[in-house]
């Protein structure tokens, strides 16, 4: 499989707070129009890593890509791609996720054409 032919390309993710590893060794392919779900507790790391993959949080080791770009290093471009709103912690709680989303793309300098 052709790397452009990835939207997320990640090995050997792993984050630590302190002495607790909530994130171990992940290794993840998703194809452009894949659709994938993360099931788990709460605290079994599923957060953590996607605030990984969307360049809000770096990884203790492993390396990967997110819409071709490297997540450690070009962090800044893939907030730029990018729109993450957990279910319970808005930025603003009188408004809707959709506006959140709406609110933040705008500070990234998102344009309406890029929004979905």
């Amino acid at each position: 499989m052709a790397a452009s032919e990835l939207d997320i390309d990640v090995h050997g993710i792993t984050k630590k707070f302190g002495d607790r590893v909530v994130v171990n060794n992940i290794a993840m392919r998703v194809r452009h129009g894949e659709i994938y779900g993360f099931l788990g507790p709460n605290g079994s790391g599923k957060t953590t890593f996607l605030r990984m993959l969307c360049g809000l949080l770096k990884p203790d080791a492993g390396a990967g890509r997110c819409l071709g770009l490297d997540f450690r290093r070009q962090s800044a471009e893939i907030k730029k791609q990018v729109g993450y709103m957990t279910q319970r912690f808005s930025f603003y709680e009188d408004l809707t996720i959709e506006e959140n989303l709406d609110f933040i793309a705008r500070i990234y300098g998102v344009h309406d054409r890029k929004r979905a």
